[in-house]
């Protein structure tokens, strides 16, 4: 079976949030930024393991930084699942990775 991602709900809230407010200045700079994204989440295909572990938050989970913000996403057997994205200098706590 082919590597595949995976986008929890919330991710795919998180990046109409993240397109929301940058679109709130220029469309364009919003489309690059959740394209950019949406490159990093092929490339974790390719190298699940190439974020940072991210144990204290819930087992399993890595993290993978883009520009100001943070990909979190869990390494599958036949690819990844995107968990959240968030900006950079967010709060984040375990219960957001549920």
């Amino acid at each position: 079976m082919a590597n595949r991602f995976r986008k929890a709900p919330q991710a795919d809230l998180d990046l109409d949030s993240i397109w929301d407010f940058i679109a709130s200045d220029s469309v364009r700079s919003a489309d690059k930024q959740v394209a950019r994204i949406g490159e990093i989440f092929e490339m974790l295909l390719e190298n699940p393991l190439a974020g940072r572990e991210r144990r204290e938050l819930r087992a399993g989970l890595r993290s993978f930084p883009v520009g100001n913000y943070v990909i979190f996403y869990i390494p599958l057997s036949d690819g990844v699942e995107i968990i959240r994205v968030m900006h950079g200098r967010q709060d984040i706590a375990s219960d957001d990775m549920q």
